[in-house]
């Protein structure tokens, strides 16, 4: 007869540790601040948001292993939001007139045309293509619709061409 006990392996630990999350940090630690500096687009609010973000991890110790990665990356993400609370503009229709405004590329900054975008384009954008969550999970976490996230993410996307095209006619001259 089988008992439970036969299916647990008893070395393996299912949940993280307070030592696990360290860990995670550790080797994530340069793409975890750049994450929270492109939401935040301010180098001491994203220390701050990664700071509270370790700190709700490791309070909440009692994820599986597996999600221990996702869940700082969420942590991040939460903070950020809650930091910075970025909000659509509600307007009718979408608008390309403003595309040039942030189209001037800031030297020395590899991040700049991101850092550049609407508060809220910006969250779309790192949401969406850098992190690759859907419209829908964006539109649940932003709190706002998905028609909102769609039009955010076509204007940041064409803010983001606009930028390569005017930093390539820069490079050719």
């Amino acid at each position: 007869m089988l008992h439970p006990t036969d299916f647990v392996d008893e070395s393996a630990t299912p949940y993280p540790t307070v030592t696990d999350f360290f860990t995670t940090f550790n080797e994530e630690m340069h793409s975890l601040y750049l994450l929270s500096f492109l939401l935040t687009a301010d180098p001491d609010k994203a220390e701050q948001c990664l700071v509270s973000a370790m700190g709700e991890c490791v309070e909440g110790i009692g994820v599986p292993m597996d999600w221990a990665r996702s869940w700082t990356r969420a942590a991040v993400l939460k903070h950020a939001i809650q930091m910075i609370k970025p909000a659509p503009e509600h307007t009718a229709c979408v608008s390309f007139i403003s595309l040039k405004r942030s189209a001037t590329p800031a030297e020395n900054n590899p991040f700049a045309a991101i850092l550049l975008l609407d508060t809220f384009e910006r969250f779309v954008f790192v949401m969406a293509t850098l992190e690759g969550q859907s419209d829908e999970e964006c539109a649940i976490l932003l709190r706002c619709s998905r028609r909102d996230v769609m039009i955010a993410r076509v204007l940041a996307l064409k803010r983001q061409s606009t930028t390569d095209a005017l930093a390539g006619e820069i490079v050719q001259c």
